[in-house]
């Protein structure tokens, strides 16, 4: 769960002058401190900061709590003064409110008033714009990173930007808390897919476990045939299982999936990365050729699991994963120039949560560019609108790679592997050219739902670039 900060500013020289408008203002703010708290987050509450001294004892509050992000309310014209020192001592990014109590004022009942003090109180109580400029100003020049929320307080699309911010910060924060297994090495030549660890630690906060074949042979040893029978079980509640594999080979899976998982429970993974090779017929290919239908078992338990060592992409999948959108591992297949789609999918893992119908298990005599054959995982993405995301490493930095589409109906390639036909709001030539141009890895990760501008905020929180590729697309 994220803790952000809040507090409000106003001007206290108005408190006297305006006898209702504090009091007004004070329910405002505990609104949005009960919105913020029902959509999950523990609020640090600073109040009404309307002076220095005020100023400079949140500040101190704030920074002490270790908040996660900084919602500021503009209640009414206030001084740059008094969020200059909350802006300075605080190492976190602000979210301006500028939210008016309502849309629209009556114009016609206010202008009957006969009281001009009582108009100047409600006009305040609705000025939230006039400070907003100063305090923009004030940050630009202290160098605070900070976004600015325009609307009205009972106004859906608000609390809808509101709702994003939280569910970026718990999306960073489950980054910055996650561990993530290294199992066995890269797919070799794949240079695309090679990777800074380090790199990756410091923009993510990602902590790496390299883990060894031999343990989990050691573990997977021990499993008892009681365990197998529960996991078979477990196979037949998720899969629809081909009637073609072989109940040896499913048992080989089960066995494997109970070893993967007391892995991970070993070493509190929240994401793995994996391949290995090695010599034909060894202890360890017998494994690593059986963990397709495990690894869809962790992902789709939010433990995303990548195949070839795809670090960046294991990245990709848990912020799908962490903003409720599935995350399953592809890469492009195939495209179709007659109905303008791209097939996309991958020989497994997948995210069995966002599969359209039940996912099947199938046998396949070989696995493409691998060695050995085994169990696979055959499935479609639901229909309907899905966002794609990659990690890039760039020349000069990492940063998320973006595109919102539609999974859609029709033919697919029934290869034993994950297989999704998509459209995208563009010349599927134009797209395709746009985003390979950003020098992604060949792999990506899909999950349900429009969610660019999610990924827009997990971005701004991680102080890293984005790319929507389809809009840069639209701009030219």
């Amino acid at each position: 769960m994220s803790k952000v900060g809040l507090f409000s500013v106003g001007l206290d020289t108005y408190w006297g002058q305006f006898g209702a408008l504090l009091n007004n203002l004070t329910g405002y703010h505990n609104q949005i401190r009960n919105r913020l708290e029902s959509f999950g987050a523990e609020v640090v509450d600073a109040g009404m900061v309307d002076n220095i001294d005020k100023a400079q004892n949140s500040a101190k509050l704030l920074n002490n709590s270790d908040v996660d992000l900084i919602f500021l309310f503009v209640s009414t014209y206030a001084l740059s003064s008094t969020v200059l020192p909350i802006a300075k001592q605080s190492k976190v990014p602000f979210i301006l409110l500028n939210l008016q109590p309502v849309g629209s004022l009556d114009y016609e009942k206010f202008n009957a008033l006969d009281d001009y003090a009582e108009k100047t109180g409600i006009w305040l109580e609705h000025c939230q714009a006039c400070a907003i400029p100063e305090i923009a100003c004030v940050m630009n020049k202290a160098e605070t990173r900070y976004h600015t929320v325009t609307g009205y307080l009972n106004e859906d699309s608000v609390w809808d930007e509101i709702r994003g911010w939280i569910d970026a910060t718990n999306t960073v924060k489950a980054l910055q808390n996650n561990r993530m297994g290294v199992l066995g090495n890269y797919y070799g030549g794949m240079l695309d897919v090679y990777t800074d660890l380090t790199g990756q630690s410091v923009t993510f906060g990602t902590h790496f476990e390299m883990l060894e074949m031999c343990e989990l042979k050691k573990i997977r040893d021990n499993i008892s045939p009681g365990e197998i029978t529960e996991k078979i079980a477990e196979f037949e509640s998720v899969f629809d299982i081909d009637r073609k594999c072989d109940p040896k080979e499913i048992e080989r899976a089960a066995k494997t999936s109970v070893a993967l998982d007391k892995l991970v429970k070993t070493y509190q993974l929240g994401s793995l990365a994996y391949y290995y090779e090695g010599q034909t017929g060894n202890d360890y290919e017998n494994i690593i050729t059986s963990v397709i239908a495990g690894n869809t078992l962790l992902t789709g338990r939010s433990i995303p699991v990548a195949g070839e060592c795809e670090v960046k992409n294991a990245h990709a999948m848990k912020i799908m994963s962490e903003l409720g959108s599935g995350g399953s591992f592809s890469e492009f297949y195939l495209m179709d120039f007659k109905d303008n789609v791209a097939f996309l999918g991958h020989d497994g893992p997948a995210h069995f949560n966002i599969a359209e119908g039940r996912v099947k298990l199938v046998p396949l005599p070989v696995y493409h560019g691998k060695p050995g054959n085994g169990l696979s995982i055959q499935m479609s993405v639901k229909q309907g609108p899905v966002t794609l995301l990659s990690v890039v490493e760039g020349k000069d930095s990492v940063f998320l790679l973006v595109a919102e589409g539609d999974s859609v109906e029709g033919s697919i390639l029934e290869t034993g592997n994950t297989n999704s036909r998509y459209s995208f709001p563009c010349n599927i030539r134009d797209f395709v050219n746009s985003w390979s141009k950003y020098g992604p890895s060949h792999h990506c990760a899909i999950g349900v739902g429009h969610i660019a501008h999610k990924i827009e905020k997990v971005a701004f929180l991680l102080n890293i670039p984005m790319v929507n590729v389809c809009q840069e697309i639209s701009k030219k």
